[in-house]
């Protein structure tokens, strides 16, 4: 045999299919060697030493060098110890991180003759471009209905306090006149971005806690329309289906109760009502019916009842005041999806539509009361709907041509008839005087470091957009917020 044939009889008898490059065996001219090295050769014997052996080096003993593929690296660098990340946050407690407000600040000057508000400190006009302080009594009333937000600047300043500009007195004034006259203030605040829309409602939230109003406060009306809450339809509706909010308005009756207990305590049940699943007599007090409140299941029911009972004409009821901030979000087709998957609008969430209904008037209020509600730019939604109705009211009330609508524009009518009797208080900058007087009150509380006179005044004013409150602030106070 010959030494070509040896060879091609060992690869065969290797198993191989195909021929093989040797290129690390040296072929000799003599038959008999290449017979011999093949007759003493073992088969079974090399299968072994290679699953006994690493691969790649079996392969490069028995046929020469073989390349090995390489592993793909998904990152440049290594990935960091498990064992280092530390302790994970507990349930909820980024939310509550994000959410946290602080009303003071230890560390800041305490302002020297600076008065709290009074219940009738709102409506002098001599207040106008003044910063009073809140009573710690409603501040904790204010926080339970968590009337301030993370945005505004609590937490430079030894207490909280707020600047009494014109559009407060006249508001004020309004509250207290429709409440006189046993009638609802219907009201939206709107602006441009950073006009204090939302301090504003703060500052009515205040002067009805301070006159023992009822407060009822939705701090976010995106909360509502979402679906970022439990929802449930409502037995017995139809055309179309309402649904209820169990969740939120539990939170809602137990922020409602704490902020107040004062006036409820003092107020008694004229109905009784069979449907609830706890018996609450007539003539108990209102903060009884507010504390049976305990579980979701039973929370709509409960909230209907107090509303009810709120409603009462005469029984010495104190006026209402229903607040919301951010009326874009409740003025246009909610994110939830009905049980065939069609869209909600906001208006079927029994929430929004109550306060919808009491914002259009189709909900009287016997004993008088206020229904005020602040827009948002910051992150609303654009709703044509809306701005074109309240720019209508805008012009009717300054007697001006009335907008029409835009051509090849989706309007809603049920946004539309919400807002058609509406009053609107746009908000702009503040005068110079005003502007001085917070930044005063800022350079008193050691924040703002620069004498106060009229080329500051001027300045900041002229910086922050004409006397945009927001804008005072950040050309002010940016680099000392915490």
């Amino acid at each position: 045999m010959s030494a070509p044939n040896c060879l091609r009889g060992l690869g065969l008898g290797l198993g191989l299919t195909r021929p093989v490059a040797l290129r690390n065996v040296a072929v000799t001219a003599a038959p008999c060697a290449a017979a011999a090295a093949a007759a003493s050769f073992s088969t079974s014997a090399y299968l072994q030493a290679i699953i006994a052996r690493p691969k790649k080096k079996a392969v490069e003993v028995a046929f020469g060098h073989h390349r090995a593929g390489k592993k793909m690296k998904l990152s440049k660098f290594k990935k960091a110890n498990k064992g280092d990340r530390g302790k994970a946050p507990a349930p909820g407690e980024r939310k509550a991180y994000r959410k946290r407000i602080l009303l003071s600040n230890n560390n800041a000057i305490p302002v020297a003759g600076l008065q709290d508000f009074a219940p009738e400190t709102m409506l002098d006009p001599s207040s106008a471009a003044k910063v009073l302080s809140i009573p710690d009594a409603v501040v904790d009333q204010l926080r339970t209905i968590e009337a301030f937000k993370t945005t505004q600047s609590w937490s430079i300043f030894r207490k909280p306090s707020m600047l009494v500009r014109a559009e407060t007195v006249e508001l004020a004034t309004r509250m207290q006149g429709a409440a006189a006259n046993k009638q609802a203030l219907r009201l939206v605040a709107t602006g441009d971005k950073l006009t204090g829309k939302s301090m504003l409602l703060l500052q009515a939230m205040t002067h009805g806690l301070l006159n023992d109003w009822i407060v009822l406060n939705i701090p976010e009306g995106q909360e509502l329309t979402t679906a970022s809450t439990e929802y449930a339809a409502i037995p017995g509706t139809a055309n179309p289906v309402q649904y209820m909010q169990q969740n939120y308005a539990l939170r809602l009756i137990q922020n409602f109760r704490k902020a107040n207990e004062k006036v409820l305590v003092r107020l008694m049940t004229v109905f009784a009502h069979p449907e609830l699943p706890q018996n609450i007599p007539v003539n108990s007090p209102l903060l009884q019916l507010a504390n049976s409140a305990k579980e979701p299941e039973n929370a709509w029911p409960i909230f209907q009842a107090l509303w009810k009972e709120l409603m009462a004409p005469g029984r010495g009821r104190p006026p209402v005041l229903f607040t919301l901030d951010g009326l874009p979000h409740i003025m246009k087709v909610s994110d939830y999806r009905s049980a065939t998957f069609e869209p909600v609008h906001a208006h079927d969430l029994a929430l929004v539509r109550l306060f919808s209904d009491c914002l259009s008037g189709a909900v009287a209020f016997p004993n008088g009361g206020a229904v005020i509600a602040a827009t948002t730019r910051s992150n609303g939604p654009r709703t044509p709907s809306m701005e074109l109705a309240l720019a209508q009211r805008e012009a009717e009330q300054s007697k001006s041509v009335v907008p029409a609508p835009e051509a090849f524009v989706k309007y809603d009518e049920r946004v539309a008839a919400a807002l058609r009797t509406v009053q609107v208080m746009r908000l702009k900058g503040v005068s110079k005087l005003e502007a001085r007087s917070l930044m005063e009150y800022w350079a008193a509380s050691g924040v703002f470091r620069t004498t106060v006179d009229e080329a500051v005044v001027t300045e900041k004013w002229t910086l922050g957009g004409s006397g945009i409150l927001g804008e005072i602030e950040r050309a002010a106070l940016m680099t000392m917020r915490l």
